[in-house]
């Protein structure tokens, strides 16, 4: 249901992907921090707009897992 946890996802998913890939703290740091500047504001805010349909379906199955 967070939104944030797709964020952080999608950042870890592009430091991962990267080639090559970081090798000490001062890469790593530098790799987060190009990857969350290209994430876009877009993302973000259709990861927010998702919000009420989100808590819609969450209602709708009584709390149980969806598919989110």
């Amino acid at each position: 249901m967070n939104p944030i946890k797709h964020v952080w996802d999608a950042l870890r998913r592009r430091v991962a992907g990267r080639q090559p890939p970081p090798q000490t703290l001062q890469e790593l740091e530098r790799a987060l921090l190009e990857e969350w500047d290209r994430i876009l504001q877009l993302v973000i805010n259709s990861l927010i707009d998702s919000m009420p349909q989100r808590c819609s379906t969450l209602l709708a199955v009584r709390g149980n897992h969806i598919l989110y």
